[in-house]
């Protein structure tokens, strides 16, 4: 498994979503606060419906921009704190596509595709 992900989530039917042919995910959708992080973080970039980069690890890099805490276990996939924004978010168990075990953290970069 990768140190360091990268994906590129992109708005379908008003969600967001990403694929990634690698861990054979299609259209996968962020719900359950995990959109309304996205939306947070992504509010400078513009045009981030179109599609943006989002890097992200369980170790941190240089260049994070966000640290997400495990909080808990819920409805097969995990609850991640995001202290920036004071809000949680629900990470669906395609999480394990990444990583052997729900990170205690997640260290995540968001920019504009190039």
């Amino acid at each position: 498994m990768n140190s360091i992900n990268v994906i590129a989530p992109y708005k379908y039917l008003d969600m967001w979503v990403f694929d990634d042919s690698r861990v054979g995910l299609t259209q996968e959708p962020f719900v359950g606060g995990a959109d309304t992080l996205i939306d947070q973080a992504v509010a400078d970039i513009p045009n981030a419906e179109l599609g943006f980069v989002m890097v992200f690890s369980k170790v941190a890099f240089p260049g994070h921009q966000f640290r997400l805490e495990w909080r808990r276990a819920e409805n097969s996939g995990n609850i991640y704190y995001s202290a920036d924004f004071d809000a949680e978010g629900w990470l669906c168990p395609a999480l394990l596509r990444y990583f052997d075990n729900p990170p205690p953290e997640l260290f995540v970069q968001v920019k504009p595709k190039p």
